[in-house]
C-alpha cells in the first residue's frame, strides 16, 4: 500500500487554502496564518507556527508540507547578478536569476522546464520541453529568493546577500501563458498581502505572443505585459518566433491594445533582441515605428547574448544606440537593456536548466485553455 503524496502548502492561494482547511474541520481563519507562516516569514516546520494548536500542527505533519525546489548550484555574477539552479523532484533542473539595480531587486523565474515555442535566438529553446511547473514550483523560486538569505544567517551566521525583493518578472525557461491556470495562480501568491504584496505593476509576465491567452490574462489579472517581438514584419518574425506562424503580427497587435484598454497609465513593453544584420536595420527601425503607432508601449532593446551552436551576432554597440535613437525620435519610449549576469550564463536567452526526459526533447505542441499550439 502506497503512502499518500503529501500536499505541498507553498502552491495555495488564499481561496485554495481555506477550502482545504474546511475541508479538514477547520475554520477558514487558519489560510491567514498559514500563508503568513509560509511566504512572510519563510517557515516550513509546522511545529514551529505557535499560534496554530498542536493538534493542528499534528495533522499538518501528517498530510501536508512546504516544499521548495533545490538550490543545486548558486553563482554569483562580477556585477552582483546571483543565479539558481534549482532541482525539481522529478529530476528535472531550472533557473531562476536574481538582479539588483540600484535600490530594485528583480527576481526572473521559469515557469516551465525547457520550452516548446523553438525561438531560434533564444538558448532554452533549443533544449526542448519537458513539462509546465506546477504553482508551487513557480511560487517556490519566488521563497527562495526571499528566504534563502534568512536561512544562511540562521545557519551559519553570514548571508549572501541583504535586499528586499521588489519586482518578479516570469522571464526566465518557458512560455508562461502556455502555463496559463499555474501562472495565474503562483501570481495570486505573489500579490497577496499576506504572501508578498506585490503590485500589478511589480510582477511581469512575458509572452512569444499566444494572443488567446493574452486576452483570457486581460479577464483574470492586471500585471504588466511584456510581448517578446523581435522583428516587424511576419516573414523574419516567422523565422525568429515560430508561434508567430499561428499568431501573426496583425493580430498579436490587436490583442495587446486590448489588453491596455481602458488604463492610460499602462504600457506594453515590447522586448527586442538585436541581432546583427538581421533586424537592426533604420529599415526595421523605421518598420518597427509603424507598426506600434497607436499602441501604448515602451521598447527594451536587448543586446544578443550568445551562446554555444548559434550562428547569430549581436549587433555592435554604435547600431543599437542609432536603432534606439531612431525609436526615441518618432515619440517611443525605448531603452537599451543592461546586460547582467553574462559571466555565469544568466543573462536574457541565455537560461538552460536541465530537461530530464531526453524523448520529449522534440515536443512543439503545447496545450493552452484547451487549444493545442
Amino acid at each position: 500500500m502506497t503512502t499518500p503524496e503529501k500536499i505541498n502548502l507553498l502552491g495555495l492561494d488564499r481561496k485554495a487554502m481555506e477550502t482545504l482547511f474546511v475541508a479538514w474541520g477547520h475554520k477558514p481563519f487558519h489560510a491567514r496564518q498559514m500563508l503568513k507562516w509560509i511566504h512572510k516569514h519563510g517557515v516550513t516546520d509546522f511545529a514551529e507556527m505557535t499560534d496554530l494548536s498542536k493538534s493542528l500542527r499534528s495533522q499538518l505533519s501528517r498530510v501536508a508540507e512546504v516544499r521548495a525546489p533545490e538550490i543545486i548550484v548558486e553563482q554569483p555574477s562580477s556585477d552582483g547578478t546571483r543565479k539558481w539552479v534549482l532541482e525539481l523532484v522529478c529530476g528535472n533542473r531550472v533557473e531562476s536569476v536574481l538582479i539588483p539595480d540600484g535600490d530594485r531587486t528583480t527576481l526572473c523565474i521559469s515557469s516551465q522546464v525547457g520550452c516548446s515555442l523553438d525561438c531560434s535566438f533564444c538558448s532554452t529553446a533549443q533544449q526542448g520541453f519537458n513539462r509546465n511547473l506546477s504553482v508551487a514550483e513557480i511560487v517556490g523560486q519566488v521563497w527562495v529568493a526571499v528566504h534563502y538569505g534568512k536561512l544562511c544567517t540562521k545557519n551559519s551566521g553570514k548571508s549572501p546577500y541583504d535586499r528586499a525583493l521588489t519586482n518578479v518578472v516570469l522571464m526566465g525557461m518557458g512560455e508562461p501563458l502556455a502555463n496559463f491556470d499555474a501562472v495565474v495562480s503562483a501570481i495570486d501568491i505573489m500579490q497577496d498581502d499576506l504572501a508578498y504584496g506585490l503590485s500589478k505593476t511589480r510582477v511581469t509576465i512575458s509572452t512569444s505572443g499566444i494572443v488567446p491567452a493574452i486576452y483570457d490574462l486581460k479577464k483574470v489579472s492586471d500585471v504588466s505585459l511584456a510581448v517578446s517581438l523581435h522583428a516587424a514584419n511576419d516573414a523574419l518574425r516567422d523565422e525568429l518566433v515560430p508561434i508567430n506562424k499561428r499568431y501573426p503580427l496583425a493580430e498579436l497587435i490587436a490583442a495587446c491594445k486590448a489588453y491596455v484598454e481602458g488604463d492610460n497609465r499602462r504600457k506594453i513593453t515590447f522586448e527586442y533582441v538585436m541581432l546583427d544584420g538581421i533586424n537592426d536595420s533604420m529599415k526595421d527601425a523605421k518598420a518597427l515605428i509603424r507598426l506600434l503607432e497607436g499602441v501604448p508601449s515602451k521598447m527594451n532593446l536587448i543586446p544578443f547574448n550568445p551562446f554555444p551552436g548559434t550562428d547569430y551576432r549581436c549587433s555592435p554597440p554604435e547600431r543599437i544606440e542609432a536603432f534606439r535613437q531612431k525609436l526615441k525620435s518618432s515619440g517611443m519610449i525605448s531603452t537599451t537593456r543592461k546586460t547582467r549576469g553574462e559571466d555565469i550564463d544568466a543573462a536574457c536567452g541565455q537560461l538552460v536548466g536541465k530537461v530530464q526526459d531526453r524523448s520529449r526533447r522534440e515536443l512543439r505542441s503545447v496545450m493552452v485553455k484547451g487549444e493545442t499550439i
